[in-house]
């Protein structure tokens, strides 16, 4: 779970660039925020919104405020990009979060480890001496309840879904945790009109041995937490 002090229900008025925007608070004062995500966010960050900023008041910071959560309809998604990691690093050391292609019991993990030239945000190793490469990913974007995966092309994520199929040459075990960042979804699935070669990644991956997960959230303007396990579906094309 995680919480945010200090948070403030404001307008959403414009997005200048990737990292700050501009909203309104009640008494009509104007305040500059940073966007806590560099994607698009175009379907969520419409001006008129209503918008969760959390006040952060350092003398390094160029902005008093982070912009963590937007009101789509009646639903809160937070934004967060750090958000996913923190929450599946909490999954994993309650054992919330578990891998079905492990036979061995969880001895340690790690952040932010390093294969050939590629960052991954976790390894799992057992007791069995297996050894689990996890990549998570937030995700912002629904349609109908649905959830895809990416706002944007990202040659970033192509490029570690691709390094993970190859990590099998050298005994690796590979998995993807995608954090829907909102509670209503019946599944989630990869964004093949955005990027078909991700699309394509993911059906190679998946008949290679990798697992891909979906966890949705409940979400509130200052509150986040992982709520179930949702189906994953892939394009077959």
């Amino acid at each position: 779970m995680a919480e945010y002090e200090a948070v403030e229900i404001v307008i959403f008025k414009e997005r200048q660039n990737r990292f700050i925007a501009t909203c309104l608070k009640k008494g009509g004062e104007e305040i500059t925020t940073h966007v806590k995500n560099t994607g698009r966010c175009k379907e969520l960050l419409i001006p008129g919104v209503e918008v969760a900023v959390n006040f952060q008041d350092k003398p390094t910071r160029k902005t008093k405020y982070d912009l963590i959560a937007v009101k789509k309809k009646n639903s809160w998604f937070n934004i967060d990009s750090q958000l996913p990691n923190n929450l599946v690093e909490e999954g994993i050391k309650q054992n919330l979060i578990k891998f079905d292609i492990l036979k061995g019991e969880k001895l340690t993990y790690k952040r932010e480890y390093t294969y050939k030239d590629s960052r991954f945000d976790f390894l799992i190793e057992t007791n069995l001496g297996e050894r689990l490469l996890i990549e998570v990913k937030g995700m912002t974007l629904e349609d109908n309840r649905v959830g895809s995966f990416p706002d944007a092309p990202t040659l970033r994520g192509l490029k570690h879904v691709e390094t993970l199929i190859d990590s099998k040459n050298d005994g690796y075990l590979r998995g993807v945790i995608f954090v829907a960042q909102f509670e209503n979804i019946e599944f989630g699935t990869i964004n093949h009109v955005m990027q078909p070669a991700l699309n394509e990644a993911f059906k190679k991956g998946i008949d290679q041995g990798l697992d891909v997960q979906v966890y949705n959230t409940r979400v509130t303007p200052n509150l986040v937490e992982i709520d179930k396990k949702i189906p994953f579906k892939i394009e077959k094309g």
